[in-house]
């Protein structure tokens, strides 16, 4: 009879208890309660839990809300004693009960964000932070969440919050990392966020994500905060967002992650953009499903159509190119990892072989000046004083002028995209405004510098035409190769190690035809590539997906 009377102090009268289990019944029944409070005890003041458990810790204890709906007021004794929250009294989060019966228009309402941010400032008074670590942790959540969208106030009703913490956490039961009681709390996460997010907690129930949670109890599997964040959650529509989220996927898909980085959809999130595809575009969010299920938006049937999202009539082509596609993956991946090891290795050997040779060449230039310090080695009397050679007209500075300087501009813009983990290129990128005039910058100076290389090649097409009958291609006055060449290089380097006279070259040495041959080739490919790029629909039509990710490369 004890736990009745204590009951019927704690409801004023309102409500009755019936039997152990403490079940409130009709009206009526109400109405008898308030009657038996008239012989209530003395108020039991500063309660302590064992006080509050004697009827709290009844399953089923129930009371009308402020609604006037049924309020389930239950706390599981054991379940509380292992939180987080265990070992503090009830009356520290429940200010306002201070003495039983509870005083009539007692609201209970708890303080989650006060009480940590002024246990806070006591430890920091008493110099123990080191020691409350992870109370400092929870008020650092708490800032964060007051900047999220669930700190705003509800559109329906300005007076709540969107979700506070209640709203997501089981007060009573919140339990340390690592606990298996957190491992189950953790499986309960998307029915809490279901409760406002309908629509998307029945998507989620079919993912596969879902059905690892929900159906399989896999506490591993990505529930809602783990792309959402927890408490600094805000509005998916703003880029910030977005690319917060797919930084999450990462998460879990560490290595999808990097290979999706490394693409130009990858380099231009990590510039801080979130207009190019990210992971939801082509998976799906909430209802995301395995790459093989009929269902997916990347299984081979819905790839196209996925595409199309953002590249308006994009054609099958796109269907195989490699979103993921890595050079360290020769089993799945082989064009791709041929065209890299191809262009590293022919960029180490070029930069390898000039290096050494401008090397022995410096050496052999320092040996030659060390021998003839003793003597004169610039022969004045033979010097063309007063008299200079324009090397080159007008026109021609003008083109070297602006293939220098479209070069210049076409390499920062480019490279700002290729290095965009690095800590200048963000900046770079910012200075012209988005990565988006970054790229009309970037195709203008291509334009431009693919005119004035065009232009030259013109230019030695007529004046070949004009002297066709007695052009000799591979004779001195021409830039194209010949075996002269070799034998020229070889004596260069006789003389590099001293074991020869210095060679005499004709108009055009052997490192002069390289230099133009390289740039030209060099010019053509990153100018195709660059167009295949360009105008991808075009590219697609008629080359397979993968030919994409080797143009990339390439041009890079």
């Amino acid at each position: 009879m004890r736990v009745s009377k204590l009951a019927t102090w704690f409801m004023a009268g309102a409500m009755c208890l019936a039997g152990a289990s403490i079940v409130w019944q009709e009206h009526a029944i109400a109405a008898d309660a308030a009657t038996s409070s008239k012989a209530a005890e003395p108020a039991v003041g500063n309660p302590d839990n064992d006080t509050c458990l004697a009827c709290h810790g009844n399953e089923g204890f129930a009371a009308p809300g402020a609604d006037g709906q049924m309020r389930q007021l239950h706390v599981i004794k054991d379940k509380f004693g292992k939180s987080v929250h265990g070992k503090r009294a009830c009356v520290e989060c429940h200010t306002d009960i201070t003495e039983i019966p509870h005083k009539t228009g007692v609201t209970h309402k708890v303080s989650c964000v006060t009480c940590h941010e002024a246990m806070w400032d006591a430890v920091k008074a008493e110099g123990k932070t080191k020691e409350n670590e992870r109370l400092g942790v929870v008020v650092q959540q708490i800032d964060r969440y007051m900047n999220s969208i669930h700190a705003r106030p509800s559109r329906e009703d300005q007076s709540r919050t969107n979700a506070t913490c209640y709203n997501c956490h089981a007060p009573h039961y919140i339990y340390p990392k690592g606990s298996p009681e957190r491992a189950e709390w953790r499986l309960s996460v998307p029915n809490a966020c279901g409760k406002c997010h309908a629509k998307e907690r029945e998507l989620y129930a079919t993912s596969v994500h879902g059905k690892a949670v929900l159906n399989d109890k896999n506490p591993v599997a990505a529930i809602c905060s783990d792309c959402h964040t927890t408490h600094d959650v805000e509005d998916p529509a703003k880029d910030s967002t977005k690319l917060a989220i797919t930084k999450n996927c990462g998460g879990c898909h560490a290595e999808s992650l990097k290979t999706y980085t490394d693409t130009y959809h990858g380099q231009i999130n990590k510039l801080g953009y979130a207009y190019t595809a990210k992971c939801f575009d082509c998976h799906g969010s909430h209802g995301i499903q395995r790459v093989d299920d009929p269902k997916s938006k990347v299984h081979p049937n819905n790839r196209l159509q996925t595409c199309q999202q953002c590249h308006q009539g994009a054609t099958q082509g796109f269907t195989t190119f490699e979103p993921h596609g890595t050079t360290h993956d020769f089993g799945r991946y082989p064009y791709i990892w041929i065209a890299s090891k191809f262009m590293i290795q022919l960029l180490l050997g070029t930069f390898a072989f000039f290096w050494t040779h401008t090397a022995l060449w410096f050496y052999r230039e320092y040996k030659d000046r060390q021998a003839r310090m003793s003597r004169p080695h610039v022969r004045t009397d033979e010097l063309l004083l007063g008299k200079y050679y324009r090397r080159f007209p007008l026109i021609w500075r003008i083109a070297h002028l602006t293939f220098a300087l479209t070069l210049m501009i076409l390499t920062l813009t480019g490279m700002s995209v290729l290095y965009a983990d690095s800590a200048w290129a963000p900046v770079i990128m910012n200075a012209f405004g988005s990565p988006k005039v970054a790229a009309i910058v970037h195709r203008t100076c291509a334009v431009i510098f693919a005119t004035v290389f065009i232009a030259q090649l013109i230019y030695f097409v007529l004046r070949i035409s004009r002297n066709w009958k007695t052009f000799q291609w591979f004779g001195p006055n021409s830039l194209v190769p010949r075996w002269q060449d070799l034998w020229d290089m070889i004596a260069m380097f006789k003389w590099f190690f001293g074991l020869g006279p210095r060679p005499v070259f004709d108009r055009w040495t052997y490192w002069e035809k390289f230099d133009y041959w390289a740039p030209f080739w060099g010019v053509t490919i990153i100018g195709a590539t660059g167009v295949m790029l360009w105008i991808p629909n075009v590219t697609a039509s008629f080359l397979p997906g993968w030919a994409f990710n080797v143009a990339t490369i390439v041009h890079g």
